[in-house]
């Protein structure tokens, strides 16, 4: 089955950095798509908050960026490997939630999700 699975989170002061990474597999067994096919996201949770969108890179390779990480995150893919990135630099506290991997196809209502990794910036 399609699976999405997040690393790289964990416990880190302000202004130092993380990398996130998601893995996926299983695209083109179940869909009959390859990851290639699929635009991917960067979704984050905090408690308490509405999940937003951080980060999105379409299959062509163009971005997007919520104004509240522009500058400081960026989100590349490497489709040959099935994987996605996000380099995180100059982490906030404000930037702690639950990080969550997304994957959607043009036209498609389907979207597959990984269980979320977690960023946690002490002030």
């Amino acid at each position: 089955q399609v699976q999405l699975v997040e690393s790289g989170g964990g416990l880190v002061q302000s202004g130092e950095s993380l990398r996130l990474s998601c893995a996926g597999s299983g695209f083109s067994a179940d869909s009959g798509f390859t990851f290639s096919s699929y635009h991917m996201s960067w979704y984050r949770q905090a408690p308490g908050k509405d999940r937003e969108l951080v980060a999105h890179i379409r299959t062509g390779g163009s971005t997007n960026y919520a104004d509240s990480v522009k500058e400081r995150f960026t989100i590349s893919r490497d489709n040959g490997k099935n994987m996605v990135y996000l380099q995180m630099n100059s982490l906030k506290p404000e930037d702690t939630a639950m990080y969550y991997c997304n994957a959607q196809r043009s036209r498609s209502l389907m979207e597959y999700w990984g269980k979320g990794t977690l960023v946690t910036v002490s002030s």
